[in-house]
C-alpha cells in the first residue's frame, strides 16, 4: 500500500506541480568536443542561436559575465512581437568546463554538467520547478532548448 502511495504522490506533483522545490533533470549529448560545447553555452553571440524552445520563439540579447557573483541575461521573445520575458540570474558556482550553478531571480537554483562520454559531451540540467504551470510543460520547454542547443553546436562542426 504505501508503495502505491509513493507513487500516486509522484504521479500528483509530476501533474499538479505544486511543489516549488520539485526538482526536473534534462539531458542530451552533443556530438562536439568540450571546448566548443562550453564556448556555444557561454557566448553571449551563440546563446542568440540557439536559445529558443521553438521556431516561433528567438533571443534578441544576451550579455554573460561568467564568474561566481556575476550575472546572465537573455530577451526571449515571440518572432511575432506578441509577447517577450527576460531569463536572469546569478552565478553562484562556476568549474570551468566541468560545472555551471546559479539562481534565477525568482531564487530558484539550477545545474549544468558537462561531462565528456564516448560520442561527445553531455550536458545535463537540473532545475527547481516553477510554482505555477504543469512539471511537464516546464520539462518540454527546457528540454527543446538544449535540444536546440545540440543542434546547433553540431551543424558548427
Amino acid at each position: 500500500m504505501s508503495q502505491r502511495i509513493n507513487s500516486y504522490t509522484h504521479i500528483q506533483q509530476e501533474l499538479n506541480f505544486k511543489d516549488s522545490e520539485m526538482k526536473i533533470s534534462i539531458e542530451t549529448v552533443v556530438k562536439s568536443d568540450l571546448d566548443t560545447v562550453w564556448y556555444a553555452w557561454n557566448n553571449p553571440e551563440d546563446i542568440k542561436q540557439w536559445n529558443a524552445a521553438s521556431e516561433d520563439w528567438h533571443t534578441t540579447d544576451s550579455t554573460v559575465d561568467l564568474r561566481e557573483g556575476g550575472t546572465f541575461s537573455s530577451r526571449m521573445e515571440a518572432k511575432d512581437g506578441s509577447m517577450g520575458f527576460d531569463f536572469s540570474g546569478t552565478y553562484s558556482k562556476i568549474i570551468e568546463k566541468q560545472r555551471i550553478e546559479y539562481s534565477l531571480g525568482d531564487s530558484r537554483s539550477v545545474s549544468v554538467e558537462f561531462s565528456l562520454v564516448e560520442n561527445g559531451v553531455k550536458v545535463e540540467e537540473g532545475f527547481e520547478a516553477e510554482s505555477q504551470g504543469e512539471a511537464a510543460q516546464q520539462r518540454q520547454g527546457w528540454q527543446s532548448i538544449l535540444n536546440n542547443f545540440a543542434k546547433y553546436v553540431e551543424s558548427k562542426n
